[in-house]
C-alpha cells in the first residue's frame, strides 16, 4: 500500500524534483503473500513505475522483478538497452528466482519487448517469456484470463490526460534554457542604456514575455496538441507552433518592447524558434510515438541546426547593439 509520503514524492517527481535519484534496488519483491507457484511480473527500478504497479497490483499475491534500469522507466530503458534481455539474465540469476518459484515462467510489460531476447532469455535462464498488457491497471484482468490480453490491454494509447501528465516534467527542467535569454536580454539592455537602470529592466521583462511564449510552445502545447499538429517529427511539430508564435511576435514586438529594427526581429525569431524546436524534440523522451533509432536521427539533424540558428540569432542581436553604440 502507497504511504503518504510515497504519493507526495511522486507528485514531486513528476514535477522535476529529485528526478535522477528516484529509484528502488533492483531484486526481487513480494506482493501480498506469493507462493512458489505465484507469479513474477518484471519491471523497472524507477520509484514512479515501481509505485504505479504495486497499487494497481493490490490484493494480489505475486513476485515482482525489479531490473536495473538505472531509474528508467520501462519502454524508455528497452530502448536504451538497460531494460534488456542480459540484465534480465543477471537479475534472475542473482535472485536465484529458480529456488524462489516452481514455475518457470515470467511476465514482461508489452512496452518492455523491444529490448529483450526472450528466445535467449529462456535459453540461458530457462524462464519462459510472456508479454503481459501495456497498463499496470489490466494486469489483475490479464492474470485473471489465463494470461491473456485483449486486443485493447495491448493497444498503446497516449491521449490527452497522459500527455497533460508529463508536461510538468517537460516545463522544470527545460527552466534552465529561459536563463540564457535573461542574461543575454539583460547584458544587451543594459549596454542599448548605457547602464543598469529601471528601463533596461522593465524592457528585459518584457523582452523576457516573448522568450516564455516560445518556451511554452515547446514544453506545453507540442504535447497537448501532438496528434494534431502536422509532421511526424516532434522537432517539427516545435518548429511549426514555433512558427506560429513567431508570426505573433513580429507583427506585435513592439508589446514585448522590442525596437522595429531587422535585426533586432530576424534575430529573435531565429532564438524562438531555436528554443521551441529544441524543447519539442526533448519531448520524445516522454513518448510512445517514437523509437530510439528514430530518436536518435532526428537529434543528430537538428541539433547542430538549433544550435547554428541560434549563433546566428545571438550575432543578429550584438550587431544591432554594436551599431546602436556607434
Amino acid at each position: 500500500m502507497l504511504t503518504a509520503k510515497d504519493h507526495f514524492d511522486n507528485f514531486k517527481v513528476r514535477w522535476g524534483i529529485n528526478r535522477y535519484n528516484y529509484t528502488v534496488s533492483p531484486g526481487l519483491y513480494a506482493v501480498g503473500d506469493p507462493k512458489q507457484d505465484s507469479p513474477v511480473i518484471v519491471t523497472a527500478n524507477y520509484k514512479l513505475t515501481f509505485d504505479l504497479l504495486r497499487k494497481e497490483l493490490a490484493g494480489q499475491n505475486l513476485w515482482v522483478l525489479v531490473l536495473n534500469t538505472k531509474g528508467i522507466n520501462v519502454w524508455c530503458a528497452a530502448g536504451k538497452g538497460t531494460f534488456g534481455t542480459n540484465e534480465l539474465i543477471n537479475r534472475i540469476n542473482k535472485t536465484k528466482l529458480e529456488h524462489v518459484v516452481s514455475h518457470r515462467k515470467i511476465i514482461i510489460p508489452q512496452l518492455g519487448a523491444p529490448g529483450v531476447a526472450s528466445q535467449k532469455v529462456t535459453k540461458s535462464s530457462g524462464f519462459k517469456v510472456s508479454f503481459g498488457p501495456v497498463r499496470a491497471k489490466d494486469i489483475p484482468e490479464f492474470l485473471a484470463n489465463g494470461w491473456n490480453a485483449s486486443n485493447e490491454m495491448r493497444t498503446v494509447s497516449f491521449d490527452l490526460k497522459d500527455r497533460i501528465v508529463l508536461t510538468p516534467m517537460e516545463i522544470i527542467p527545460g527552466l534552465k534554457f529561459l536563463l540564457i535569454p535573461v542574461i543575454l536580454l539583460l547584458v544587451f539592455n543594459i549596454i542599448n542604456h548605457r547602464g543598469f537602470d529601471l528601463n533596461s529592466l522593465t524592457e528585459t521583462f518584457f523582452n523576457l514575455l516573448s522568450y516564455v511564449g516560445a518556451f511554452l510552445m515547446g514544453t506545453f502545447f507540442v504535447p497537448v496538441l501532438l496528434p494534431y499538429i502536422p509532421f511526424r517529427s516532434f522537432a517539427l511539430k516545435g518548429l511549426f507552433l514555433g512558427s506560429l508564435w513567431a508570426l505573433v511576435f513580429f507583427n506585435f514586438h513592439s508589446v514585448f518592447m522590442f525596437a522595429d529594427n531587422h535585426l533586432i526581429l530576424i534575430g529573435n525569431i531565429l532564438l524562438l524558434l531555436s528554443i521551441s524546436t529544441y524543447l519539442a524534440l526533448n519531448f520524445t523522451g516522454s513518448s510512445t510515438y517514437t523509437s530510439f533509432s528514430g530518436t536518435l536521427r532526428e537529434t543528430i539533424i537538428v541539433v547542430p541546426l538549433v544550435v547554428a540558428a541560434s549563433i546566428a540569432g545571438i550575432g543578429l542581436l550584438v550587431a544591432y547593439t554594436i551599431s546602436n553604440l556607434g
